[in-house]
C-alpha cells in the first residue's frame, strides 16, 4: 500500500476550555487510520512551548483498523494530561505508512464548531 506516510506533524493543538452547556463536550481529537494488512506501532511525540516534549508514546493500530485518541483524556495519551488552553504540537510517528487526522470540537460560543484537518507528512 503506497497511501499514507510514516511521519505525520500537527502544529496547532490548543485544547478548548470544557463547558457545561449543551450535549456535546468540547474536544480534540487525532485519529490514525491503518489501511495496512499490518499492524502499525506509532509514537506519539507532544511539543509544548513553555516546557519540555513528552515523547515516544506508544499506540498499536491494528491492521486496516482506525483508532480515535482523545487528546484531553490522559488515559489515550501513556497518562499524559494536557491541560486546557494550553498550546502544543504533535508528531507522529509511524513503523509502517499510516493516514493521521485532527479534529477540534470547540464549544465555547452558542454556533459550537468542529474542524478537521490534514497535517503535513513526510
Amino acid at each position: 500500500m503506497n497511501g499514507g506516510a510514516k511521519t505525520w506533524y500537527f502544529p496547532d493543538g490548543y485544547l478548548p476550555e470544557k463547558s457545561s452547556e449543551g450535549v456535546m463536550e468540547a474536544h480534540e481529537a487525532l485519529m490514525l487510520f491503518n489501511p495496512s494488512a499490518t499492524e502499525a506501532d506509532v509514537l506519539i511525540d507532544v511539543y509544548f512551548s513553555d516546557r519540555d516534549p513528552a515523547k515516544a508514546i506508544p499506540v498499536k493500530v491494528g491492521a486496516e483498523r482506525i483508532i480515535a485518541l482523545r487528546l484531553d483524556h490522559p488515559g489515550d495519551l501513556g497518562g499524559l494530561e494536557i491541560p486546557p488552553l494550553t498550546q502544543y504540537a504533535l508528531r507522529i510517528r509511524s513503523s509502517i505508512n499510516i493516514v493521521a487526522q485532527f479534529g477540534r470540537l470547540d464549544t465555547t460560543q452558542n454556533n459550537m464548531a468542529y474542524y478537521g484537518c490534514i497535517g503535513y507528512s513526510e
